[in-house]
């Protein structure tokens, strides 16, 4: 594996709740990574999300402008990495490919100034949670060693997925999170409302995720959150895709209120299909409550 230099990349410590785009802001059409970063500034936005999905599209030179660009228009980055991932594959080669993926992407997102790194990390194949468990655990145990023996500090967060035959809902990324150091969930709350077939949907049931997450990670879980938001359309097997926050069922702006009632901080992405503006519209609101 190539070896980098992390040591001279800081990140700041959460201090409030930051919205960003899933990506390059649709206003940036067209443009570089670190043009994307300077225009969530200028649309007044904090935080952007590095989209590794298909590729991961920095090198070096690239991710090195990106970070200079992030600490000068004071913007947080997080990084979805690869679709293309399955930890829990019968397949050795495939989990090879999956680790490299992983590892690849968080080393560029690492470079490029970013906090945090989700991605979605296997998929169950009719086996039974406490059967996919440890091997998801034991991947993820050996990623993070890997990365933190290169100097490589990122956040290392398996997401909530939105269908239940992905690996996995909040309280099996929270068991994972308590038992293994450099791991945190990266909370996708459209994707627990689509994988439980329309529930985690009230006042009540966002309260109880997360005080879920506060008595399994203390009051840090709270304070470095990394969440992914939209508005969705789901069936019986779970997610169908990402719809405008207000053409969705999805509660925010009562999930908004729980998240003020709880003080929490970190990011917020928006993943809705007009990025910008729904990523705008719950600032605003959140500034308002």
């Amino acid at each position: 594996m190539a070896t980098f230099d992390f040591s001279k990349i800081k990140i700041s410590n959460q201090d409030r709740l930051r919205f960003g785009t899933g990506g390059i802001p649709i206003a940036a059409k067209g443009m570089k990574t670190h043009d994307g970063v300077k225009t969530i500034r200028d649309l007044g936005l904090e935080a952007m999300e590095l989209e590794f999905v298909h590729s991961v599209n920095l090198n070096p030179i690239t991710a090195e402008a990106v970070n200079v660009q992030r600490q000068a228009s004071d913007v947080m980055l997080t990084c979805h990495g690869s679709y293309y991932i399955n930890l829990n594959s019968s397949e050795k080669e495939k989990v090879a490919a999956s680790r490299m993926r992983i590892m690849q992407g968080a080393n560029m997102a690492r470079l490029a100034g970013a906090w945090s790194y989700t991605f979605h990390s296997a998929f169950y194949k009719g086996m039974p949670e406490e059967k996919v468990y440890p091997t998801v655990k034991t991947q993820i145990q050996s990623i993070i060693k890997e990365l933190r023996d290169n100097g490589n500090d990122i956040w290392i967060r398996p997401e909530t997925t939105g269908k239940p035959v992905q690996w996995a809902g909040l309280k099996e990324i929270l068991k994972l999170s308590s038992e293994v150091e450099g791991v945190m969930p990266c909370v996708d709350f459209a994707h627990m409302h689509a994988r439980t077939g329309g529930k985690n949907n009230t006042i009540p049931e966002f309260q109880e995720m997360l005080t879920m997450i506060e008595k399994t990670l203390g009051r840090e879980g709270l304070n470095n959150m990394h969440i992914h938001m939209s508005g969705i359309e789901y069936g019986e097997k779970g997610e169908k895709n990402h719809l405008f926050l207000e053409d969705s069922d999805l509660n925010w702006k009562d999930l908004l209120k729980v998240w003020k009632e709880y003080k929490i901080k970190g990011v917020v992405i928006c993943e809705s299909p007009n990025l910008e503006d729904d990523a705008r519209l719950m600032q605003k609101h959140w500034q308002k409550l």
